[in-house]
């Protein structure tokens, strides 16, 4: 099969294009002028929405330059997904850390009242607290 071949079908589509577009305006010249403007733009505007959108090109920075890509590889989906996913797990180790903090910081007041010679109901009364801000010991 030679290059010729392959062309026949897509000649005799042309050609049969050509047929039924000169079949269609011939009748056209009968009509008056805002009909046949209205067919012209019809027209325009069927060629325009048969057409493809073109690609355009993505700009993709590698380092200190910038390159053009056509197309993503699985490489860079997983390298914008990354971030994110570091993101989320350092948002769940900080909050880790800050709880693990509190619950410390909770234990030591704890264990200071606990281990105090005053019973942990003297801290609650208010006649105490007002003893505390009077002798100068509660800061």
């Amino acid at each position: 099969m030679t290059n010729t071949d392959s062309l026949l079908p897509l000649r005799q589509a042309d050609q049969f294009g050509r047929a039924v577009a000169m079949r269609l305006s011939s009748g056209t010249e009968e009509l008056p002028y805002d009909v046949r403007e209205r067919l012209r733009a019809a027209r325009v505007r069927a060629l325009e929405a048969r057409k493809k959108p073109a690609v355009a090109p993505v700009v993709v920075g590698r380092g200190a330059s910038a390159t053009l890509a056509l197309e993503r590889n699985w490489l860079y989906r997983i390298g914008s997904v990354l971030p994110l996913i570091v993101l989320a797990g350092g948002l769940v180790l900080i909050h880790t850390i800050q709880t693990e903090r509190r619950a410390s910081e909770l234990a030591e007041v704890d264990a200071a009242l606990l281990t105090d010679d005053l019973p942990p109901a003297a801290y609650a009364d208010p006649g105490f607290v007002q003893f505390l801000k009077q002798s100068g010991r509660g800061e």
